[in-house]
């Protein structure tokens, strides 16, 4: 895909975003948040869900939480914000930062997946339980965090590394030792230099393997 054919992919994706009025977090956002980045990161982060900065600003990872995550990016892997891919699983804020509910998560699973297509990544980071869930459903992030391995997901093999969300290690300092180590972990696997995966034949659920 070129580079082209993937900026009027996502903005297609955009738009229906910002357009799409099917659910009372979208009717009452301030700005919608679709997720912005490099297009041909070899990292993309998905978050939970946008809060009060993100609303207000239309990107995400904008308030305290995303300058813990540029810091450690730049601190742990040497890159900037422009370097990776970030996006959430829902694109709407919830109510005073509520959890997603499931029909949100599923009114927004389409956008998701379109937009892991354009992008493919070698590495998707998911920040909390609920995107960690996408891909690894059924576990604890307490007991798989930091833990990398491969996912079949829509018919490709991605390399799934689950973290705490950054907002999470901020009210935490347990949490936020976790966090940092788990970052350390990342840079690791990064310098193996995983190239983009193979595309593989369908599946009809995500199947693991660990990685480490």
């Amino acid at each position: 895909m070129t580079t082209q054919e993937k900026i009027t992919k996502l903005d297609e994706i955009a738009e229906e975003i910002k357009s799409f009025k099917g659910l009372d977090i979208a009717k009452n956002c301030t700005r919608p948040v679709p997720g912005e980045g490099n297009l041909d990161a070899q990292i993309m982060f998905i978050g939970e869900g946008p809060g009060f900065n993100e609303d207000m600003q239309g990107r995400p990872f904008v308030g305290q939480a995303g300058k813990l995550l540029e810091k450690t990016l730049l601190e742990s892997l040497n890159l900037k914000r422009t370097d990776v891919y970030i996006t959430n699983i829902i694109k709407y804020r919830p109510p005073d930062n509520r959890d997603p509910f499931p029909d949100e998560i599923e009114a927004c699973r389409d956008w998701l997946d379109r937009q892991i297509a354009v992008i493919k990544p070698g590495i998707i980071v998911t920040l909390g339980r609920f995107s960690m869930a996408k891909f690894i459903p059924d576990v604890s992030i307490s007991r798989v965090h930091g833990q990398s391995r491969f996912v079949e997901f829509g018919g490709v093999r991605y390399i799934i590394f689950p973290m705490y969300h950054p907002a999470a290690a901020l009210r935490s300092g347990t949490v936020m030792d976790g966090f940092i180590r788990d970052f350390n972990k990342l840079k690791s696997l990064l310098h193996q230099e995983v190239a983009v995966p193979d595309i593989l034949p369908p599946v009809t659920k995500a199947a693991q393997t660990s990685f480490f």
